[in-house]
């Protein structure tokens, strides 16, 4: 969330800010209204603690002396019941407060562009040039259909729409795909390889700002009293991997990485994409984390989108780098890039990464923070997070940029060892 000091003493500007650059309108009136009553409140609270720890002095000295305590006694019952409810509606206050708070996106850095929605996205360099053929593309809906490869038709059989099965050598790309970039990430970006739950707790989706604004864009279980959520990516759990906790100066940059399924309820996007794999209830995706010192967030960022780059270029994708405005960030960034890749089947570039830079946002909802050894004292983390990359969407490039007239697919040098030499699948 954001500094509350921005909520109190800075109230007006931030407003402004929220609603220049995201669009946002901040209830500034409820703000104003529950901080003047928690100014009174709070005033009121510290006099009769005060009181209440005065009296309890004066009780025990009159003890020890044998003095007669039932005065003292009885003034201390006076107020007690003032004082509960003193506390119990300053608790009220600062809980109303928080409520609006978990709600507030972040504030964009300046560096983002101002802009209402995906048409204000700024291209900052392209990589390759689109693919050309000599006869008219497939996309990788006809492509997997050939063989029964692509299966939409079966997985929604068991389980409705925006699921698809794979088979045969397609499902054995996929895997291919997610080992190569597993590879990547570990052997020469230096990322940790972690194994995380797919099931979290609501905590986890409030320290990542999943929650409360977003509920209806995911999945959850609810077993008796028990409730958890299906993590809509592993950015949730890596990084709440830091919740509640104080890093060490020495153990920073934290970098992780963890191949996972991804589940996503796609609130708001019927009808958006409902043939092939673009837009799925189910995916997976190899996610990278990064949680670093304040000052190192920015390289880091840098250093984080050309890994994902990395792997678009080992695998002789054309893409291009955009910038995101303010107006189609996500809830949490500060910045984000996204890398979308040519897909000629669709004679378009779409996303298949986001690397955003959350700063203190998601380490503040969390308490998330490192030990400053120039100061001694706890500070928060700054949280990155991105994906390197989407696996369905990186085989969906694949097979549409490596086909060949007869609807064979040629298969990236890169990922022939995972596919014991084969060249090609047909």
């Amino acid at each position: 969330m954001l500094d509350p000091a921005l909520l109190r003493a800075q109230l007006a500007d931030t407003a402004r800010r929220l609603r220049d650059t995201r669009g946002f309108e901040l209830d500034v009136a409820a703000l104003e209204a529950l901080e003047a009553e928690r100014k009174t409140i709070q005033i009121r609270t510290q006099e009769l603690q005060n009181l209440r720890n005065t009296r309890s002095k004066a009780i025990g000295a009159a003890k020890a002396k044998g003095e007669d305590v039932a005065p003292l006694m009885a003034e201390v019952a006076g107020f007690g019941d003032e004082l509960k409810a003193s506390e119990a509606r300053l608790a009220e206050i600062q809980q109303a407060f928080a409520d609006i708070a978990l709600r507030v996106p972040n504030l964009p850095h300046e560096s983002v562009p101002i802009g209402r929605d995906e048409n204000g996205n700024v291209e900052m360099h392209r990589h390759g040039e689109p693919t050309r053929f000599d006869f008219k593309p497939r996309d990788h809906i006809d492509l997997g259909a050939r063989k029964g490869w692509l299966d939409a038709e079966s997985a929604s059989r068991i389980s409705g729409a925006r699921f698809t099965v794979l088979r045969g050598e397609l499902a054995r790309l996929h895997r291919a795909l997610a080992q190569f970039m597993l590879d990547l990430h570990t052997g020469e970006h230096g990322y940790l390889e972690v194994n995380v739950p797919l099931l979290v707790a609501p905590e986890a989706l409030v320290g990542t700002g999943n929650l409360p604004k977003f509920e209806e864009d995911l999945f959850r279980t609810d077993t008796g009293d028990v409730r958890r959520f299906l993590i809509p990516t592993a950015e949730v759990p890596l990084t709440n991997l830091v919740r509640e906790q104080i890093v060490e100066a020495d153990a920073l940059p934290m970098r992780m990485t963890a191949h996972t399924m991804c589940f996503r309820a796609e609130a708001g996007s019927y009808g958006r994409d409902v043939r092939g794999m673009i837009r799925q209830h189910q995916f997976e995706k190899v996610e990278l984390v990064s949680i670093t010192r304040p000052q190192d967030s920015w390289a880091e960022h840098e250093r984080m989108t050309r890994c994902a780059e990395t792997v678009l270029e080992r695998l002789g994708l054309p893409y291009r780098r955009m910038v995101l405005c303010t107006g189609d960030m996500g809830f949490a960034a500060a910045r984000t890039h996204d890398l979308e890749v040519w897909l000629p089947g669709q004679d378009a570039y779409r996303e298949i990464s986001s690397c955003s830079n959350c700063e203190a946002f998601q380490a503040r909802r969390m308490q998330g923070r490192w030990r400053n050894p120039d100061t001694g004292k706890p500070e928060l983390l700054h949280t990155l997070n991105g994906s390197g990359v989407a696996i369905g969407r990186a085989l969906i490039a694949v097979m549409e940029n490596y086909q060949q007239a007869d609807g064979s697919i040629r298969v990236p040098e890169v990922l022939r060892g995972y596919m014991g030499g084969a060249e090609v699948i047909a």
